[in-house]
Parts: structure tokens; sequence; C-alpha cells
């Protein structure tokens, strides 16, 4: 199995659920994940965010506040199997966020609707895997109210319904007070059957030390996962020395994925953070080898 660094477009395509995460886990923490709003106007206008995202070194796209019930992705010309197409224009694994709202939950904050193609639901997982993604993140957008406890439910539900790889987890804390990098929970969530655990980046919120983060990876390596660290707090849109900062500090942690939110302009990072994200943690070769790379390839 090849490392994802040295994948072509059609190797990345043609690779399986478990040889997807073999190939993270051999770059050894040198993988970019960027996610992208996909119901705004995308930064370029006639372009996706996704294929910005890609020309400035991302090795997966994640897509936010994408509907399952009206899969639509601002950017794309008019056609019928929008992922897919998607997945074609960018060469790279494409995954979405699907958001397992716990109803009963007492929120610090007002509770923010969302459709229901964008809850973590059997009907959205049988979806997702129709319209062709290779991976779902099972998270939380600010005030939605996902807890740990809705997040374990949603992970066994997707492991019989979706098939691919499944990220879970929080970046913030989606209106609910709780423990945010939990191991029992993480424990929990990879015995449910998540592939890959996301844990909010060291820096990004109020209290997380890079000892919490750094025993989270020994725990979630030792089970045979995968960890992703997530700068979603707005520090996508931040200066380049503090996303260095937080890159080589989440990498010294451990973190075999380092993904950066949509809170830039128009539901991208600023391109330039994602640049600077990746020549911190794979220096300019590799970043230069990842923009070059034809998706003919």
């Amino acid at each position: 199995m090849k490392r994802l660094l040295n994948c072509t477009s059609s190797e990345m395509a043609s690779m399986t659920k478990e040889e997807l995460k073999q190939s993270i886990m051999a770059c050894e923490g040198r993988v970019i994940m960027t996610e992208t709003v996909v119901a705004v106007q995308p930064l370029l206008g006639d372009l996706t965010n996704a294929e910005l995202a890609v020309s400035f070194g991302s090795d997966m796209i994640l897509l936010n506040v994408f509907d399952c019930d009206n899969p639509k992705i601002n950017g794309l010309p008019e056609t019928d199997e929008p992922v897919k197409l998607l997945k074609k224009l960018v060469g790279r694994p494409v995954g979405c966020n699907l958001e397992p709202i716990d109803e009963e939950a007492e929120l610090m904050e007002s509770r923010r609707e969302i459709s229901h193609g964008r809850h973590a639901t059997k009907e959205t997982f049988i979806k997702a895997k129709e319209l062709g993604f290779d991976f779902i993140c099972l998270t939380g957008n600010p005030g939605t109210g996902v807890s740990n406890a809705s997040i374990e439910k949603a992970i066994k539900l997707a492991k019989e319904y979706f098939g691919g790889m499944i990220i879970a987890g929080k970046m913030h804390s989606s209106g609910i007070d709780e423990p945010l990098v939990d191991l029992p929970s993480i424990e929990r969530f990879i015995d449910a059957g998540a592939d890959i655990i996301l844990m909010p980046a060291v820096y990004t919120v109020p209290g997380l030390s890079e000892q919490t983060v750094m025993e989270a990876c020994q725990l979630i390596k030792s089970k045979g996962a995968l960890s992703l660290s997530s700068i979603g707090t707005s520090q996508e849109g931040s200066d380049e020395d503090t996303i260095r900062m937080i890159a080589l500090t989440n990498k010294r942690c451990g973190i075999d994925i380092q993904h950066i939110g949509d809170a830039g302009w128009c539901g991208i990072a600023l391109p330039e953070n994602i640049m600077a994200l990746s020549i911190a943690i794979r220096g300019k070769r590799w970043t230069y080898h990842t923009i070059a790379s034809s998706v003919n390839r």
C-alpha cells in the first residue's frame, strides 16, 4: 500500500476504506483535510471551494452544510451526481458532515435548527453512500446540540448503513458543556466502529493541553484508529504564524490528519493558511507535489 502522499488521483479513487485508512497512517502525520461550506457562493465564484483547497495543498475534502436530501455544491455545473463530479474534479477523497443531534441535551446557547438532510440518520447514511462519499464526519456545527452520547449512537448506525470511513468527535462544544477530549468516550467511539477520532487542535479551545491530546493520540493508536485535529474555531482565518504553531504542536502530539475549517472567507479557510499548514508539517517539496499533481494521473 502506497502512502497517500505518493498516490495519484486514480490510485486514491480505487482505494477501499481499509486501504485509504492504511495509506493515511503510512504518511506519519502529513495529511491535510480542508473543510468547505457548499451552501454559499464560492470564493472564486465559478470554481468550487474544494478545487481551490486542493490547489493549495489539501489531500482530503470535507463538505459542510451539505444536505443529503437536496444535494447541491455551489460552484459546480448542473449535474445529477454532484459528489461524483466533485471527486472527479479534485481527484481526492471527499466526505461530508452529518450531525447527530441530541434533542434532550441542555444547551449553553439557543439551539440552531438544521434541515433533516444534515442530520445523522439511517436515511442520510444510505443517501451518503449512494452519492459516493468516501467518508462521513459525525460532529456538530456551533449551537446544533451534538453530544458525545449522540455521536456514539450515530457511529453504530453509520457502521451498519454507510460502509465508508467514519470520523467521529467534536471540534468545539456544539452548544453542550461537556469534555471535548474524553478518553472513555474515545474508547466507546472506536469500539462502536469509528475509524478516525476527531479532536479540537491544541490552541483552538480553552484549556485543552498538549498532554491531553498526546494521551488521546496514544490511546487511539493503540486501538488501531487514526486521530484528526481540527481548527474549527475561525482561526482558519488567522495569521500564518498562528497556523504554523498549531500545526507543529499537534504533529508533536501524534495527530495523523490535520483539519482546517471553513471560516475564512466565503466558506473556506484563507488559502494561504492551507498552504502554511501543509508546509509546516511536510515541507515545500510535498506541498508542491500535491499542488502540481494532475487529477488525470
